[in-house]
């Protein structure tokens, strides 16, 4: 079992519906490894303490995120082929955690009023924030063209500092064989705009890509950025008669506005 692998299996661990194979596997892996141990040892804490909380009927926002992540997930199993079935099931899983913190972190900051202090919500933030970076991520993994632009949505809810995110992202963007995720990353790297590092690698991904819709959309995201950096390449692009002229026109009209 990789360190990945056993993250993934910490919701049913706590929750204690984890099959008794997964369950000696993900011991034997904290076991031998000290990461993942520290890692468990800190977020356990938190998912005892919700048990622990009142009870509370929750909010529009929160009944409207659990139900689209239970929608989703039955669509994923549904289409799924079965060897990929059970790594989306634990995705998804920690993805009604994610809603599980927000509902449970909201109900115990209002019920324990002045008690629990910015650092008790800042800490509740940051494990929100680590589990929604952990859906992204396995979810930009997977097989799936679908489930990888589900990945590609759940990126917008992670910081805009998020680097590893922001590098998913990047690499969909150049490598991934689907044109629809493409575009969804490109669209998805508009939040990270202020890292010169999306600069840097939306100005790399431009002459690397074939699809005329993709580097259209590339170009307007640099006109977005307000990137002059992008002149030289957008005037080789203007002037390049082996370039789909709706590409050229595009790359034109975005030095007109860059200059």
């Amino acid at each position: 079992m990789t360190c990945d692998e056993a993250k993934l299996f910490f919701a049913e661990h706590w929750s204690g519906t984890l099959p008794d194979r997964e369950e000696i596997e993900l011991e034997r892996h904290l076991g031998s490894c000290e990461a993942c141990r520290t890692e468990a040892d800190r977020l356990a804490p938190l998912w005892t303490g919700l048990a622990s909380l009142p009870s509370e009927e929750p909010g529009p926002d929160i009944r409207g995120r659990f139900y689209e992540t239970l929608a989703a997930y039955r669509d994923g199993a549904a289409t799924a082929k079965t060897s990929a079935q059970r790594s989306l099931r634990l995705v998804w899983q920690i993805a009604a955690g994610v809603a599980l913190l927000v509902a449970g972190g909201g109900a115990g900051y209002a019920i324990r009023g002045q008690s629990s202090g910015p650092s008790e919500l800042a800490q509740l933030r940051g494990e929100v924030s680590g589990m929604r970076q952990l859906i992204a991520l396995s979810l930009l993994q997977q097989q799936s063209a679908s489930e990888r632009l589900r990945g590609v949505s759940w990126a917008y809810r992670v910081e805009s500092s998020d680097t590893e995110v922001l590098s998913a992202l990047v690499s969909a963007v150049n490598h991934d064989p689907n044109i629809n995720v493409r575009l969804a990353a490109v669209d998805a790297l508009h939040p990270f705009a202020a890292s010169p590092t999306t600069r840097d690698a939306v100005l790399q991904s431009l002459p690397r890509q074939s699809a005329p819709i993709v580097q259209v959309a590339l170009i307007d995201l640099l006109v977005d950025l307000k990137e002059r950096d992008a002149l030289k390449e957008l005037e080789r692009m203007a002037s390049d008669v082996s370039i789909d002229s709706d590409v050229r026109q595009r790359a034109q009209w975005a030095l007109e506005k860059l200059q």
